[in-house]
């Protein structure tokens, strides 16, 4: 007996499903799909919640100097010439930033190996590439389902019958972040 299914793929296209699938769930919260390829999905999305709430707290506060750019009233940068040349003056200022530890590091890798890379577009600016941002799953996985799972010890999905598609006869299923 075979420890997963095989979904009827070949090895790279089952690993490409199952993670696009995993990402939509994790992005959106909930995922249409067959039966089989949501207990498959399941697995792989319970496996990085559980990482994302052992690791959620585990970094430190750091204070470190950074140069950031003077900017005039109007948000532009204030220039000097110097030597001819037009440079921007900065200034030096201490920020707090958030460093991991390496039990979270490693978690952040691993979740990163199965995460496709999700870029967000507004639907009335389509087309602009500018308007578009990318969305960093990992954090939200840290920041958002980390505290909202922290109490929880496990079961982080459920799957809800739909009825059988048309064309196949494959039972559909609602999978769902709870």
């Amino acid at each position: 007996m075979a420890m997963y299914r095989k979904l009827g793929k070949k090895s790279d296209q089952r690993k490409a499903l199952l993670r696009s699938q995993v990402t939509q769930l994790i992005y959106n919260g909930k995922i249409k799909t067959t039966e089989a390829r949501a207990k498959e999905v399941r697995k792989i999305a319970e496996h990085l919640i559980t990482l994302a709430v052992k690791e959620k707290d585990n970094f430190e506060e750091v204070t470190v100097k950074a140069k950031v750019a003077r900017k005039d009233k109007d948000g532009k940068r204030v220039k000097e010439v110097v030597d001819g040349k037009k440079v921007t003056i900065f200034d030096e200022v201490d920020k707090t930033v958030k460093k991991d530890k390496p039990s979270k590091l490693h978690a952040r890798r691993e979740m990163l190996k199965v995460l496709y890379p999700v870029t967000e577009v507004p639907t009335d600016i389509a087309g602009k590439k500018s308007a578009t941002k990318k969305v960093d799953l990992t954090e939200k996985l840290f920041n958002e389902y980390g505290v909202k799972y922290a109490d929880r010890k496990g079961g982080y999905t459920r799957i809800i019958k739909i009825g059988q598609r048309k064309g196949d006869g494959a039972l559909e299923v609602f999978l769902e972040l709870v």
